[in-house]
């Protein structure tokens, strides 16, 4: 048949009743839009995009949901039920009012709405769903935390920024998909770039594309980066920044914050653990620092957690800048040691490091093997395509480090031991240790045994992929 076929074919086109075609291949490699050139498919529709839940400041009893309409959707209404087996969600379903947000992006004007769940069962599973002018989302679920002190594991994401969508959207979905139940996620800023080659409108449905229905399901929980903020000028026309018009409809975030920064800064509580979410653009260029300093210090007093967690986006010991960042290296670095803070998460350096002594990798190898506590350790990651080389300290000072490398981080919390694990974009293990609290209520860091890849550096014009290194020299 098929030499029939092929026959019959090349009669045709002798014939000329076919004209054959040469298509020129597609552009492997085409280059970006040009800047601030919106692209259509993240226009506002008539039904509900862009959906984000966020945690409540207390998580047990709190859900916040913030989604995208057309402007033909007035009014912010969900409704929310607890999940059962069968198919009526809808059957007991109660129906919850918010805040719509008026909002004229690139993409044209559209509608965002904020709800928050309140009264909610601790450990229970829900179901809820979101109107547009078309009809309701999908129901979706999410499952409230234990009020007691329990087990959970959580995601830590570094900036994604550039290329959110076609490079560091894998690194999103690798982490929720071979990470099994996830309880939480956290990101360390910058999850656009909203100045450089997109506009950011597209830039933030990218990332809630990077993340689909596992961010409207697993509460995330975002700290603001400095590319958050845009370029403006102040009243005496000297240059200032302002918050980007797309951070609060984005989110709904528990609005319990510093004063100054109450739409970037904020505390939760989840199962045991206290996070803690800090703004250092806004502490350095906007005159919070002292307002964040001071709520820092109370929300940290006030903790009764086993666990103290800081979300925040420029990091106190940098991996790839020449020097720390002092202003909040001098204010916040005692406080966190003062409230035996555990964690400290964060971005902006595009590279990957943990320092857990400030003395250097050969110091803190010392205290693991004495068993002496260990104070805060601070993390650095990176999820997007933007790279940055590191610094002349990467050698001694971070007890492991990387450049030229996307990652995710699973963090596994119990009542007296943090387990730590950092994965390439493929799911390679990178670093893993654990934080195990003693009877003294100190904590020792102990080194995992595990394999570990081989150290990912660049060696010139090299990177560890047997491709170019495009990590940038900060100077």
């Amino acid at each position: 048949m098929r030499l029939l076929l092929t026959s019959a074919l090349c009669a045709l086109l002798a014939a000329g009743a076919v004209q054959a075609q040469v298509v020129a291949p597609a552009d492997p490699d085409p280059l970006p839009p040009p800047a601030h050139a919106p692209n259509g498919r993240y226009a506002a529709k008539g039904w509900a995009d862009r959906i984000v839940l966020s945690p409540g400041a207390d998580a047990a009893r709190q859900m916040g949901v913030a989604w995208r309409t057309s402007t033909a959707q007035t009014t912010a209404e969900a409704e929310i039920a607890l999940d059962i087996a069968g198919p009526l969600l809808g059957h007991a379903a109660r129906t919850v009012t918010g805040e719509t947000i008026a909002s004229t992006a690139e993409n044209g004007p559209a509608h965002h709405h904020h709800v928050r769940f309140t009264d909610l069962t601790p450990g229970a599973r829900y179901v809820y769903r979101v109107r547009a002018a078309d009809g309701w989302s999908e129901w979706l679920p999410f499952t409230t935390a234990e009020a007691e002190p329990a087990p959970f594991r959580f995601l830590y994401f570094g900036d994604t920024q550039n290329d959110i969508l076609e490079v560091g959207s894998r690194v999103i979905r690798q982490a929720f998909l071979s990470s099994g139940p996830v309880d939480l996620a956290v990101h360390a800023g910058d999850q656009i770039a909203q100045r450089e080659t997109k506009v950011a409108d597209d830039e933030y449905g990218e990332w809630t594309a990077a993340g689909g229905y596992a961010f409207a399901m697993i509460p995330q929980a975002v700290a603001a980066g400095n590319h958050e903020y845009r370029d403006a000028v102040a009243a005496d026309g000297s240059e200032t920044r302002e918050l980007g018009p797309g951070w609060t409809p984005h989110h709904a975030l528990p609005a319990n914050g510093a004063p100054g920064a109450e739409a970037t800064s904020y505390v939760f509580d989840y199962q045991g653990a206290r996070f803690v979410v800090l703004d250092g653009t806004s502490a350095i260029d906007l005159g919070t620092l002292d307002s964040q300093t001071a709520w820092l210090d109370r929300v940290l007093t006030e903790s009764t957690a086993l666990w103290n967690i800081v979300l925040m986006h420029q990091p106190i010991f940098t991996c790839a800048r020449p020097n720390d960042t002092e202003p909040l290296k001098t204010v916040w670095k005692p406080i966190f040691e003062r409230h035996n803070v555990d964690l400290v998460l964060q971005g902006h350096d595009h590279c990957y490091a943990r320092v857990s002594n400030e003395a250097g990798a050969a110091a803190s190898r010392t205290a693991s093997d004495a068993g002496q506590p260990v104070g805060p350790v601070y993390l650095v990651s990176v999820v997007g395509s933007k790279m940055y080389g590191l610094n002349d300290r990467a050698d001694t000072q971070p007890v492991r480090a990387a450049e030229n490398t996307e990652l995710y981080q699973v963090i596994d919390v119990a009542d007296a031991r943090i387990d730590f694990k950092a994965f390439t974009a493929e799911g390679g293990l990178y670093d893993a240790f654990a934080l195990v609290r003693g009877e003294d209520g100190r904590n020792r860091l102990v080194e995992s045994e595990a394999a570990l890849l081989a150290a990912r550096r660049c060696d010139g014009a090299a990177g560890p992929d047997d491709r170019p290194c495009t990590a940038e020299i900060k100077d």
